[in-house]
């Protein structure tokens, strides 16, 4: 049985506890709310801790441990990233935030043990798949990952409930994006490159946020003509994003959002997860086309009701552990998401959440 630890309770860590628990780890959760803590309704095998992380992580507390896997903010993952190293232990976290993978990297160079990053839906999953459709062609022309974690009963005008992190949310909205255009990678604004499109009969408007593609532009340099990833939202969102973000400059306090969506827009329980990765290139001559494309929604899965942004974000990072622990992935150094072949990880039995329901 090995023993992990995860920092962060809220929604997705206290899903990652119950997920690795119920798959025969022995797990300590670590959050600075010792009240909140204490009354997580979780199965009793899972050990709790009460740890300030944004005053450091004492890299005693993973002593011992096979690995630690952060679903804090992203501002915190550079000090659980360095009591990892320190303590020698496998990292894993959920990131999107591109400053914190690159000090995440670098802390990796030359370890014995692995820094896997951005271990979640997007990055994480997407670049999986998208990585392993690239591979089935001989030249490769384009790139294009869209993903959206919505309410499936939307009733206020942003069409949108907290569904995960809204302090990563915000990250996401206003820090530029990476992408390759016309073969040049470059950076472009976030809430802009707007498209429409439509997802078994529903439609979504798509636009740039930041993060997504992880490791992706770095892998596909010099190889594609067009690689870009656009977050999905109901229509009309964005524009009122832009809204809050540019004219009312919100972007330079963050914080007032933060406390304003807090405020105002509920979570819910009832979401779904739609996302499709479309690559385009050439094969035996001939342009082509593959996409892979899925709508996961909220449901009964190991032990408990998981909505559908827990059973895609925590299960991709479980999925991963799961395949360290088995070998079947790089154990040292900094390890990307591409480097996780897609068929172990739809077989694994956290990853398959993500297997087609057609």
């Amino acid at each position: 049985m090995k023993q992990v630890t995860v920092a962060g309770a809220g929604k997705i860590g206290s899903a990652i506890a119950e997920l690795l628990h119920h798959g025969g780890y022995r797990v300590t959760l670590l959050d600075c709310h010792a009240e909140y803590l204490n009354s997580l309704k979780l199965p009793e095998g899972i050990a709790r801790k009460t740890a300030d992380i944004a005053q450091g992580l004492d890299p005693d507390l993973l002593k011992g441990q096979f690995a630690v896997l952060s679903a804090l903010p992203f501002h915190l993952t550079r000090t659980v990233a360095r009591a990892a190293a320190v303590a020698g232990v496998h990292y894993l976290d959920l990131t999107e935030d591109v400053a914190s993978t690159r000090d995440v990297k670098a802390l990796a160079e030359g370890a014995s043990h692995a820094f896997i990053p951005q271990c979640g839906l997007a990055p994480g999953f997407v670049s999986i798949a998208a990585h392993d459709l690239a591979g089935h062609f001989d030249e490769i022309d384009t790139i294009r990952l869209r993903v959206g974690a919505l309410p499936r009963f939307p009733s206020n005008a942003l069409g949108y409930n907290l569904t995960w992190s809204t302090e990563g949310l915000i990250n996401e909205y206003i820090e530029p994006c990476e992408a390759i255009v016309d073969g040049k990678r470059i950076l472009v604004p976030a809430l802009e490159g707007m498209e429409s499109l439509g997802v078994d009969g529903v439609l979504y408007e798509a636009f740039n946020t930041s993060g997504g593609l992880g490791s992706l532009c770095e892998t596909y340099d010099g190889r594609v003509r067009e690689l870009n990833y656009r977050t999905m939202r109901y229509p009309g969102h964005r524009d009122i994003m832009k809204v809050l973000l540019s004219d009312l400059r919100l972007s330079e306090r963050r914080h007032i959002l933060q406390d304003i969506l807090t405020h105002a827009i509920p979570g819910t329980a009832q979401d779904l997860v739609v996302l499709s990765v479309i690559v385009t290139g050439l094969r035996e001559g001939r342009r082509q086309q593959e996409t892979l494309a899925r709508t996961i929604h909220a449901q009964e899965f190991m032990g408990g009701y998981r909505t559908a942004i827990q059973l895609t974000t925590a299960g991709s990072i479980c999925a991963v552990l799961d395949l360290l622990a088995e070998g079947r992935i790089p154990s040292a150094g900094f390890v990307r998401q591409e480097d996780i072949p897609l068929s172990a990880y739809l077989s694994n039995r956290y990853g398959r959440v993500y297997q087609s329901q057609d």
